[in-house]
């Protein structure tokens, strides 16, 4: 007992356990997954979890996914959605 790493939490998925991060400017870069578009905009499932996070994070923000997912036109986008600074596919970067 006592050397847990991870234990299954909400909807079955296993997460780390231990000290939270608190402290996001400590955070130079981060990836998301992304059904981004080529205007750097990614498209979520609707539960909201990065519109809360990425506020909050001012490191630089790669979007990743396969080329076959990037969208040409723009997608529809709130006061609230955050960019990712770069998207980064199989066939290269935008």
């Amino acid at each position: 007992a006592g050397t847990e790493v991870v234990r299954t939490g909400a909807y079955g998925i296993s997460e780390p356990v231990g000290q939270l991060l608190a402290d996001y400017r400590s955070i130079d870069l981060a990836s998301f997954p992304a059904s981004p578009s080529q205007h750097h905009n990614r498209l979520g499932r609707g539960k909201g979890y990065y519109d809360r996070l990425l506020p909050q994070l001012p490191a630089y923000k790669i979007g990743l996914c396969f080329h076959f997912q990037l969208l040409d036109g723009p997608l529809p986008t709130e006061p609230t959605d955050i960019p990712m600074d770069e998207i980064l596919t199989d066939q290269g970067t935008f």
